[in-house]
């Protein structure tokens, strides 16, 4: 199992940029597959980036082009940077690991961060 922690959300104007992070309790190397998620007030949970072993990518639509998922296997990190900020991009966004074992996927998540796009 892994336990992941979210940070760096916060209130941003129309077009700026945030940097999410997440840290992960193991080696991120050894997990098969890390995202972000997001859930706005009222929608349901939805992904927003995904990234597996081989650095294979990606994304939701609505963010293509604006928003970059990463990872650091030294830091054991993930990070999801937004860039051109829309206040439809406003949510809580939430770290995802998932790991193939001999019980089948595991999934972990975090508690979420909160993104606001106001001005």
């Amino acid at each position: 199992q892994v336990q992941v922690v979210e940070s760096g959300g916060d209130l941003v104007q129309p077009g700026g940029s945030l940097r999410l992070s997440c840290a992960a309790s193991r080696s991120i190397s050894t997990i098969d597959a890390m995202a972000w998620y997001r859930q706005a007030p009222g929608k349901q949970r939805e992904l927003v980036a995904r990234i597996i072993r081989t650095n294979d990518t990606n994304y939701a639509d609505s963010v293509k082009g604006r928003f970059t998922i990463s990872r650091d296997n030294a830091k054991n990190m993930v990070y999801l940077q937004m860039n051109t900020l829309k206040p439809e991009d406003t949510a809580v966004y939430y770290c995802n690991a998932d790991l193939f074992g001999p019980t089948g996927w595991v999934s972990s998540w975090g508690q979420g961060t909160q993104v606001t796009v106001s001005s």
